[in-house]
């Protein structure tokens, strides 16, 4: 496990997504999610066939519980699928922005930059 988080966190710093600080009150734990790729079937010691999924590598993910129970909640509903298919219907272009590690880019005010702390 601590070779997929170096790995992990020397690949943000590199990319100046996260930066070290020295302390912080908010810091939030980190927790490992195995990333599911397809399925295999195996056996059992009784010789039955088992649907298994394959585990492909482990996410990195921080708890932020604590975080949220201090955090003001606001009310910015998602749109229905229907309306979004609304809105582009005659529409000549669209665009998809690909999500991978979406969460990590998103700007965060220098005053609660403090508050994404992790360890």
């Amino acid at each position: 496990m601590r070779e997929v988080v170096q790995k992990e966190i020397i690949k943000w710093l590199d990319a100046i997504i996260i930066y070290a600080i020295s302390d912080s009150k908010w810091v939030s734990p980190v927790q490992f999610v195995p990333k599911k790729g397809g399925i295999t079937v195996i056996t059992n010691k009784d010789n039955e066939l088992i649907p298994t999924r394959i585990v492909t590598g482990w996410r990195v993910c921080m708890d932020y519980q604590k975080l949220n129970k201090a955090t003001r909640k606001g009310h910015f509903p998602l749109p229905f699928i229907d309306q979004m298919l609304d809105r582009l219907a005659g529409k000549p272009y669209y665009c998809f922005l690909d999500g991978y590690s979406g969460y990590n880019q998103i700007f965060i005010a220098p005053e609660d930059q403090e508050k994404t702390t992790f360890t």
